[in-house]
């Protein structure tokens, strides 16, 4: 017994035309100029240069927005120290829209001339340029130490290092005791972390911190000390050293002496 062949029907025939003309359509918006990439509207950038974006899409000039590798592209921009996460979608018929969320900064190090914005890990993420308002809220450290020339975007600070900056940073004279309108935080090979208060001019010495011998617990301490130590006696403080939480030593001003009253010149008698 043989099955009679369906054929080519009406409803088959109109179903297969109808397949062509997806297939010709799908060509058509894949190759004509209609949509072409002409615009990209970035949001959430911050920290990041828009042309350090641009660059890292590197979206070709034909590219058509339908076979754009949205995906990839979002990718890519994870490369970027400052982009935490990111999405890339198509918006018809020419634009293509990225969303980044960056990384927080914590604090600013500065480096000679450069100041490198760091994250709660200790990430050095971004640079700020001398024309950026955005983080001048920022507490500044600034690296003296020889070993800071080694530092740039894509550098991680020690875990040791990033500890007693964020905990002396984040200090404000009412803390230490003291009438200063600022504070300035600086690190270097001779003394280690250093506060300096201004306009008062004293100097707080609180030293080097290591994982074991030195730990940056001796911090609370040793503000409690610096306190005690400057209290009713600020002006005459010149600096603190502070050896632990329970040893210091202060340097006091020297006292100006008195210039000698001048003698009155003899007049001449007539």
């Amino acid at each position: 017994m043989r099955r009679a062949s369906g054929g080519l029907t009406p409803v088959r025939a109109g179903a297969l035309l109808v397949l062509l003309a997806a297939i010709a359509g799908l060509y058509g918006v894949s190759t004509t100029g209609a949509f072409t990439v002409r615009r990209t509207v970035i949001d959430g950038a911050t920290w990041t240069p828009e042309g350090d974006i641009l660059s890292a899409l590197a979206i070709p000039a034909d590219q058509n927005a339908f076979a754009l590798p949205a995906t990839a592209l979002a990718t890519r921009l994870l490369g970027i120290p400052s982009v935490r996460a990111a999405s890339v979608t198509v918006a018809l018929p020419d634009e293509v829209r990225v969303a980044i969320t960056e990384r927080e900064p914590v604090m600013a190090w500065q480096v000679g001339t450069r100041r490198y914005l760091v994250d709660a890990s200790g990430l050095l993420f971004g640079e700020l340029d001398d024309t950026a308002t955005a983080g001048a809220s920022l507490p500044v450290v600034t690296d003296r130490r020889a070993a800071a020339a080694n530092l740039g975007v894509g550098s991680t600070l020690d875990a040791v290092t990033l500890d007693a900056a964020l905990r002396l940073g984040s200090l404000d004279p009412a803390e230490l005791g003291s009438a200063a309108t600022s504070l300035e935080l600086s690190v270097d090979d001779q003394e280690g972390f250093v506060i300096r208060g201004q306009p008062t001019g004293w100097t707080a010495v609180f030293g080097f911190y290591t994982p074991t011998l030195r730990t940056t617990d001796l911090i609370p301490g040793q503000v409690r000390l610096f306190r005690s130590l400057i209290l009713d006696r600020e002006a005459s403080i010149l600096k603190v050293i502070l050896a632990d939480d329970r040893n210091a030593t202060a340097i006091i001003r020297a006292t100006p002496k008195p210039s000698a009253t001048p003698k009155p010149s003899a007049t001449p008698r007539p």
